[in-house]
């Protein structure tokens, strides 16, 4: 039965209400980091629009320009002080590199793993299943002091390998997993057909298997990506020097109050690489994220 024209209405509006509500917190977000500090800080009334735009917040966090300079040259020194570098361009690049690296890692790892599970039957393959499951459920905290020690041994503190190591070994679960669904998907008399034919179990899975789940891989690396992007707890932990961006981002809380503006500026840029690679793969990414269970 297809809904009246009043019940469409009012789906529509519950949904761009719905999407509004979670939107609204970015919006404002995104409006602080242009705000001039005058307007970010006042006492007396909530300031919405009524203010002159300023890029200082991302002159300063993104192209790395002294705050104090870039007072002078407005003539506006309200607020200014605290401490004098909050350039993020090294953080940026850093965070790129763990991410990228983390991600690529990881789905090189799990395209492999999770088509073994999918395909092979072994001993103590459930078990195995479940170990992978549990995986998931281990909060980060649990495995530092561990990580910690085995990363001073092998010289990996404070490098950007070792991020990128720690990073894989947290998200492979999660790919595994979600690659597994879309094996799963895929009809096995296709293996058997190809390798009638002539075909090694390899040029099976690399010529058959593997192109028909390239949405799967690509909600898997976006997750990744994002996993490893905004992870802060095992950054803060392994590295002292090496900082991504939501542990610079912490760093903008100093002794004389927390810097808003910067942190709203780095924050909505650090949005951005996230939100384009989930528009390129919105619709893998939701079959993704239910693990399958919705067929095309």
């Amino acid at each position: 039965m297809r809904p009246s024209l009043l019940q469409r209405m009012v789906r529509d509006i519950l949904a761009v209400g719905v999407v509004g509500l979670f939107m609204f917190p970015i919006y404002w977000w995104a409006l602080a980091s242009i705000k001039p500090v005058s307007a970010l800080f006042d006492k007396d009334r909530t300031v919405f629009f009524d203010f002159v735009p300023t890029s200082v917040n991302y002159q300063v966090t993104l192209l790395g320009r002294s705050r104090a300079e870039l007072a002078i040259e407005s003539g506006n020194t309200f607020g200014v002080g605290g401490a004098s570098s909050y350039d993020a361009r090294q953080t940026i690049l850093d965070s790129i590199v763990v991410a990228v690296g983390a991600t690529a890692l990881t789905i090189v790892l799990a395209v492999l793993a999770a088509y073994a599970l999918s395909r092979l039957q072994f001993r103590g393959r459930q078990a195995y299943l479940n170990w992978i499951l549990s995986q998931r459920f281990m909060p980060p905290i649990a495995i530092i002091v561990p990580v910690v020690f085995m990363f001073n041994v092998a010289h990996l503190l404070d490098t950007r390998l070792g991020l990128i190591f720690v990073n894989t070994l947290m998200n492979l679960p999660i790919a595994v997993l979600l690659l597994k669904s879309f094996y799963d998907d895929v009809p096995k008399e296709l293996d058997e057909a190809a390798m009638i034919d002539g075909a090694t179990r390899f040029q099976t899975f690399w010529k058959v298997v593997l192109p028909l789940v390239k949405g799967g891989v690509a909600a898997a690396a976006v997750l990744c990506f994002i996993f490893s992007w905004t992870e802060f707890l095992l950054s803060l932990f392994l590295t002292s020097s090496i900082r991504t961006l939501p542990v610079k981002i912490q760093g903008y809380v100093t002794s004389t109050g927390s810097e808003w503006g910067f942190i709203s500026a780095l924050g909505t840029s650090a949005i951005i690489p996230s939100f384009i690679f989930i528009l390129l793969v919105q619709k893998q990414l939701v079959r993704g994220l239910t693990l399958g269970t919705l067929k095309d």
